[in-house]
């Protein structure tokens, strides 16, 4: 599976909810655990940010706001 191929549906998924995980199930054959991590991966690779330059710059984005978060209540 490519950054391309990831970053593609991630932009037609933006949102997680049940379906968006059955459809990660589905067309993609993975556990939506696994499809985060390859997503993250995919957006920071050069190919991704290329091939999806807005998607790649939202899920970094969305990454970075989480583990300030996560920062913050931990201490």
């Amino acid at each position: 599976m490519t950054p391309e191929e990831l970053l593609a549906f991630e932009a037609r998924w933006p949102r997680h909810s049940t379906t968006k995980g059955e459809a990660i199930r589905g067309h993609l054959g993975i556990s939506p655990a696994r499809y985060y991590q390859l997503l993250h991966r995919a957006a920071s690779s050069l190919e991704g940010i290329r091939e999806h330059p807005i998607t790649a710059r939202r899920v970094r984005e969305t990454l970075a706001l989480r583990a300030a978060s996560r920062e913050r209540f931990v201490g």
